[in-house]
């Protein structure tokens, strides 16, 4: 990738924020989420498709179906579900990093190693440049990872109102 800040920057190439947006925003992982949400629905669906089987064992350990059914599905989902919930988490505080980094006036980085950490201030126009990106691009990512995640909340206060229906 080419460099975009000035060559008075001393932040080296894979640390200037504008880089770390675009190799997130170009990671097949990431990307999912800022795409249509056609494309993001699929990729939750496959992660819950995939953790499913797992959680469903698990709950069989349980509650076997034949004798509990509603609680071996109401495990089984929650399970699932907490898998697609760490997922988003990964997926909030990856494009979140990336929003701080870019609305920050300040890039702190490494020049070597963990040891030698330096700052430097962004001019106006990169620090503009970079706040408009992080508005218009990065925050209704991270708006739209919050409402999946409310979804998720809701869901899980409704499978718990269900589980104390069965079990009272």
């Amino acid at each position: 990738m080419k460099p975009t800040y000035t060559p008075i920057c001393p932040v080296p190439d894979e640390q200037q924020p504008i880089v770390e947006y675009q190799a997130l925003s170009e990671s097949c992982f990431f990307r999912s989420c800022a795409g249509k949400w056609g494309g993001y629905l699929k990729m939750l669906a496959g992660f819950w498709m995939v953790s499913f089987p797992v959680a469903a064992a698990v709950a069989a350990a349980s509650f076997p179906p034949a004798k509990y059914p509603v609680q071996f599905a109401l495990g089984g989902v929650a399970g699932a579900n907490f898998i697609v919930i760490l997922v988003l988490v990964r997926l909030y505080l990856g494009w979140k990093y990336i929003r701080d980094r870019l609305s920050s006036a300040i890039v702190f980085y490494e020049e070597s190693g963990w040891y030698d950490g330096q700052s430097w201030e962004k001019t106006p126009e990169i620090l503009a440049r970079d706040r408009l990106l992080a508005s218009y691009q990065v925050q209704p990512v991270l708006w739209r990872i919050q409402r999946t995640l409310m979804g998720f909340g809701i869901a899980y206060g409704i499978g718990g109102i269900l589980w104390l229906a069965v079990s009272g």
